[in-house]
């Protein structure tokens, strides 16, 4: 593990794996609430290769984000300086989940020279390129409405602390139903659903709010075609109450070439329930990562 410290002077914890010279580097990003651990299952399947991976700010081990700083422009702008620091040459193959995914859209718009320039393959897992602002998850409207408003509720209460407490901690333990509820499938873990629990309770509770308001703000749908050409993925569970399959056919439809994969029993957390499937389509963007790619869009 590493540190790097952001232009705006924000500490990230940084992850590289395997050999420092192999021929492409593979980019993770994490979802919202969650840290870079969400990735290891898929990490042990992909032995051989380089993986980066970092805690976004306000999240994991990583510094909590600056005022105003929680939001997906500023995680865009993170990924270039990781990329920058610690795989500044050769390939690279990017794979986002939940707001991961949300944060390659931003690159796009904010940094497309290093999607054309370098980027030879690229994951959407489990998210999506907008509407987040009219989330009904999968509930018909009028039962959604109040459980929206509780969680508005919660926030203001969240948004006053300035980090984890252990009552936060413990808090985020008992809230393994409503975890597995809003982010799985059937027949989840228990493993799993734990692991998620843990990682919700280490996110800052004030930059959850903060990225919340950024999440219903992302409307990036443009922004993907600076992908087009790029060799991509795009994955979705049939039962996921966040980010719809009708949010990936969406990107998909937006990347002609793109391989649409549904798994219909899944839900959100694609990285770990279908961990296999999700680390096999990582494994495939490697190995053909140095074929001759796309003329730029």
């Amino acid at each position: 593990m590493s540190e790097l410290v952001t232009s705006d002077g924000v500490r990230l914890n940084v992850v590289v794996e395997g050999p420092a010279h192999a021929p492409v580097t593979l980019v993770l990003l994490h979802g919202w609430t969650l840290d870079h651990t969400s990735w290891d299952e898929a990490v042990a399947r992909l032995s051989g290769h380089r993986i980066v991976r970092f805690d976004l700010r306000g999240h994991g081990d990583s510094a909590s984000a600056p005022h105003g700083s929680a939001s997906i422009d500023r995680l865009a702008d993170d990924l270039a300086e990781v990329v920058a620091a610690v795989a500044p040459t050769g390939p690279l193959v990017l794979g986002g989940h939940s707001m991961g995914g949300m944060t390659l859209m931003a690159l796009a718009e904010r940094h497309p020279r290093l999607i054309t320039e370098r980027v030879a393959g690229v994951a959407f897992v489990a998210t999506t390129s907008g509407g987040l602002s009219r989330l009904t998850l999968g509930l018909p409207r009028w039962v959604a409405a109040p459980v929206l408003f509780g969680e508005k509720l919660v926030n203001l209460g969240l948004a006053r602390a300035r980090r984890p407490s252990l009552l936060h901690r413990r808090l985020a333990g008992f809230a393994r139903p409503g975890v597995r509820w809003l982010l799985f499938g059937r027949k989840p873990r228990p493993e799993h659903i734990a692991a998620t629990a843990a990682q919700v309770g280490r996110c800052n509770p004030a930059n959850m709010v903060g990225f919340r308001s950024s999440l219903n703000e992302h409307e990036r749908l443009p922004a993907l075609a600076v992908y087009r050409g790029v060799r991509a993925v795009v994955l979705s569970g049939g039962r996921d109450r966040l980010c719809s399959v009708a949010d990936g056919r969406t990107i998909a439809d937006a990347l002609p070439d793109a391989e649409l994969a549904v798994y219909p029993e899944a839900g959100h957390m694609l990285n770990y329930e279908r961990v296999d499937e999700v680390a096999s389509r990582l494994a495939r963007l490697l190995d053909t990562a140095e074929l001759p790619r796309r003329v730029t869009a």
